[in-house]
């Protein structure tokens, strides 16, 4: 008999029954001395005791604000050590730090506060293009964000004032305030970008996140040695909880590279301060890698780290491997809504597992695949939804109880969406999205098989493919490629040479599109609807 798509990680390490500030504390009480944030930019350095320190006068200062537990707090602000005091710092003080993205406008931003219940907002006064203060100051001036009570500009005096709210309160006021506080009160609102309608706000206690922080560092063999480049955003879950979470739970250095991603200033960050680790997108390897200064940085010290959000192609992975001294790199798979990781692969795995495939369940997690029809469990080597359970699956969408049970079922299995593909070992691959997948002509082809494919011509450099309408066939295949420096832009007609005998015919992408770049999510993904569409409008399918 087939073996069924079912399997569950190992259980040999408990959960951390603890809350995150708790968490914090015993950390600092094990190395106290050891350097625990480092800001690149500005050369500010903690150790743990500074660190727990800052973090224990900004909590003091919002319950000097008025914020009690449970209460909605926001940050709203690229990657910098006040993103990470104030992460901790709401979990000491039992607020619900609602993750706001630095790419939002007016519109969003409104949105995030408004169905959130945020009452008070730390943010910058400004970075790149986004000028936050102009955009707060339009939205309350409109009555837009009626229940918002004040903001706080984290690069002015605002901060010192709000820290020095908290000297006045009773010794032991935040002491009392962390004892009233429980593994499972919800702790995290992070907004999932989504492509239809308005974004859902996914919540998470402490235990989804503090111990998905754990076990994914815990899987890189993460001690207190460990120095990890998190070029990453901290709005997301990559930043906030696999890097620092993951980090903080292992008495590990976190290093913010930059504000905002750039390949040079990460590669360099991860020399000078002899990173043994770095996180990213395959985005982001693919342009440190191909950085034009990369050869002339020193990355001896790098051991690990980990790629994820989106799918991993396997060429970049060997590079990983190869060229960036990372013999011990993971890839991760996950959600927002299941805080986020639920499968990972193993240090000790070999090239074949850790270069295609997302890994096997992680620890105390439950994975099958169904099939999203009858929502039978399929037999392994067939495509199907892929499902969790476990600790890790979020308390639920914020104020959404219709959208919570759409995506938890009744046996608490966490509905992801994704098509993927369990093999006879129990490792697993992603071959889409279900609305990703492409039906030409009666036959299903996913993306993915085809985009790993077109990875390995010598001179694509990255790509995407995507279904486009077709009326004969019902869809066609859509490939946009970014090319290698100097390399001559293909079109369909190579394409096809270069596939054929290679692929199904069915699969050779019909059409091929040459660009500079793909439109994608501040966190790194593909926007794969706005590609079908844009595809459609310049082909003139309709």
């Amino acid at each position: 008999m087939t073996e069924l798509s079912y399997a569950a990680g190992e259980t040999t390490t408990p959960l951390l029954d603890e809350t995150i500030g708790a968490n914090l504390e015993r950390t600092v009480g094990q190395w106290p001395d050891r350097e625990a944030l480092v800001e690149v930019a500005t050369g500010r350095r903690w150790t743990w005791r500074e660190f727990d320190h800052a973090v224990d006068q900004l909590a003091r200062g919002l319950m000097a604000a008025g914020i009690a537990a449970g209460d909605r707090i926001g940050m709203w602000a690229p990657n910098c050590a006040e993103w990470t005091i104030v992460q901790f710092a709401a979990a000491k003080a039992g607020a619900v730090l609602v993750n706001v993205n630095p790419s939002y406008r007016t519109h969003e931003f409104a949105y995030a506060v408004n169905q959130s219940g945020l009452r008070l907002l730390l943010t910058v006064t400004g970075f790149k293009t986004s000028d936050y203060r102009g955009m707060v100051e339009e939205v309350t001036a409109k009555g837009e964000v009626p229940g918002l009570e004040r903001t706080v500009y984290v690069d002015t005096d605002d901060w010192q004032e709000l820290v020095a709210g908290g000297e006045g309160l009773p010794a032991d006021a935040l002491t009392e305030r962390q004892r009233g506080l429980r593994p499972t009160d919800p702790i995290n609102i992070q907004y999932t970008s989504g492509t239809t309608g308005f974004p859902k706000g996914a919540t998470l206690s402490h235990r989804n996140i503090l111990n998905n922080g754990f076990f994914v560092t815990e899987l890189l063999g993460f001690t207190e040695q460990d120095r990890l480049c998190i070029p990453v955003p901290f709005y997301h879950c990559f930043g906030m909880v696999m890097a620092n979470l993951g980090c903080v739970t292992h008495g590990a250095t976190m290093v913010i590279p930059a504000p905002g991603f750039d390949p040079s200033v990460t590669l360099r960050a991860v020399q000078d301060e002899r990173c043994t680790a770095v996180y990213g997108v395959p985005t982001m390897f693919i342009a440190m890698q191909n950085a034009p200064d990369f050869a002339e940085f020193d990355l001896s010290t790098l051991r690990t780290g980990i790629m994820a959000g989106s799918i991993c192609p396997v060429e970049v992975m060997k590079r990983c491997v190869n060229d960036m001294h990372m013999a011990e790199v993971s890839i991760a798979y996950g959600m927002t809504e299941t805080s986020p990781v639920s499968c990972q692969t193993r240090v000790d795995d070999d090239l074949d597992r850790r270069t295609a495939t997302i890994g096997r369940a992680a620890p105390n997690v439950e994975i099958k695949i169904v099939d999203p029809a009858t929502g039978e469990t399929v037999p392994r080597g067939e495509p199907g939804e892929f499902c969790t359970r476990g600790y890790s699956v979020m308390l639920g969408y914020w104020n959404d109880d219709a959208k919570t049970a759409e995506a938890i079922d009744a046996d608490g299995w966490m509905h992801t969406g994704d098509l993927a593909v369990m093999r006879e070992d129990g490792y697993c691959n992603i071959v889409g999205r279900i609305k990703d997948m492409v039906i030409r002509g009666g036959e299903n082809i996913y993306p993915r098989e085809i985009e790993e494919f077109l990875y390995t011509h010598p001179d694509v450099e990255d790509v995407q493919v995507v279904g486009v309408p077709d009326e004969k066939y019902g869809e066609e295949l859509c490939a946009w490629v970014r090319m290698r420096a100097g390399a001559e832009p293909l079109d369909a007609a190579a394409v096809k040479e270069f596939a054929t005998g290679k692929l199904a015919h069915y699969k050779i992408p019909r059409y091929v599109m040459v660009v500079e770049e793909f439109p994608m999510t501040v966190t790194g993904k593909v926007r794969k609807v706005e590609m079908r569409e844009r595809s459609a409008e310049i082909l003139g399918l309709g």
